[in-house]
């Protein structure tokens, strides 16, 4: 990694106080870029995903909608789905809390804000995608470090559903991280709950991790 952000409690042993003060800090620094910043990072971030192995034969994939400063991966949806690739979005889901499920995510889609204000598609038991038939799952990172450690938002929506992966790994879909370089840090702790990633990607480098 060539650049690390030093204004945050170490991240060798977060407790819970601290890992929300990092959390805070990364997402201040996220949002405090700038429209034209955020539209070059996520053109940048268009094209070291093209060159991103994990991604070479993937034609399912799980993406998000960016929100709070999130890198925005649609320049690569854009550049992907005239190769043929699919695209799906997360959804709470309606039985299993804390779980996603997977609905395919297209121009003209309805939209309606879940009850963490996040718009997603209405659930629906015909269209939804398992986890496990997905090629790849994009991930919003709020911090990361060189050894796959990472930060999100706190919910573990994502270990949760992605647990299956430890237990079948040759089945599971690749697991990417994306985030603003400016989002790197030294070290965070992976934890025992941690869905390992198999590579981060920011607009200025692919990290291979797994």
């Amino acid at each position: 990694m060539s650049q690390t952000t030093d204004s945050h409690p170490s991240e060798l042993d977060l407790t819970p106080s601290s890992r929300n003060a990092l959390r805070k800090h990364l997402r201040q620094l996220r949002r405090a870029l700038s429209a034209r910043e955020q539209e070059q990072a996520s053109a940048s971030l268009a094209l070291n995903l093209l060159k991103n192995p994990d991604l070479h034969r993937a034609r399912h994939i799980a993406v998000y909608l960016p929100n709070d400063g999130e890198i925005d991966p649609h320049p690569y949806m854009a550049m992907a789905r005239s190769k043929g690739v699919h695209f799906y979005l997360p959804v709470l889901h309606p039985i299993h809390p804390g779980r996603l499920v997977f609905s395919p995510y297209y121009d003209g889609i309805v939209l309606t804000a879940n009850r963490f204000g996040i718009l997603e598609p209405a659930f629906s038991k015909g269209l939804r995608r398992p986890a496990w038939a997905l090629d790849a799952v994009m991930f919003p990172l709020v911090g990361f470090d060189a050894h796959g450690g990472r930060l999100g938002m706190g919910g573990g929506f994502y270990d949760r559903t992605f647990a299956f992966t430890r237990l079948r790994p040759r089945l599971a879909p690749k697991l990417i991280g994306l985030a603003h370089h400016c989002q790197q840090v030294n070290k965070l702790p992976i934890e025992p709950w941690d869905v390992p990633l198999h590579s981060v990607v920011t607009d200025e480098q692919v990290y291979r991790v797994k």
